[in-house]
């Protein structure tokens, strides 16, 4: 199955740290959101969408993506870092992908160290994060959906 994931990892790295384990997990592309403006995801069977999350919503390239050059019915899946966890981080986002007729098979969301606006001033939270073993999580859920195990979301 051939999958491909945009994604936008800047600050501190935390949506990095997931996608390189995940990289090491199967076949994947990963494809800057901000740096790979070429890429076309049309020849994907399945597509990712990775970000940290600002204001409660993926980065706005990713978003972007989403809107405008994911084709029409293709499986997708997202992956995001979060100083803290909340359940509509990913609504945006499903939006998108079904206004292009899109079936969302899963997502997998973790903690990620964040010295966003004023938790910068405390030093951040969610220090640490990710944790090896949510890196683990992530390769273990990609891996459940390139052997098709694509299901509820897994917030």
């Amino acid at each position: 199955m051939r999958t491909a994931i945009v994604y936008y990892s800047q600050h501190h790295g935390n949506t990095q740290k997931v996608l390189d384990a995940i990289a090491k997990a199967g076949p994947v592309d990963l494809i800057d959101a901000q740096n790979d403006a070429c890429a076309d995801l049309s020849g994907y069977d399945l597509i990712g969408f990775a970000s940290g999350i600002y204001y409660q919503k993926f980065h706005p390239s990713v978003l972007r993506w989403a809107r405008e050059r994911l084709p029409q019915g293709k499986k997708v899946f997202f992956l995001y870092t979060c100083g803290a966890k909340g359940a509509a981080y990913t609504a945006a986002m499903e939006k998108a992908v079904r206004e292009k007729g899109g079936r969302i098979v899963g997502a997998y969301g973790c903690l990620g160290y964040d010295t966003f606006g004023p938790f910068k001033w405390i030093g951040g939270i969610a220090k640490g994060h990710p944790t090896q073993e949510e890196c683990r999580e992530a390769a273990a859920f990609f891996q459940g959906l390139l052997q098709g195990a694509g299901g509820p979301e897994d917030l």
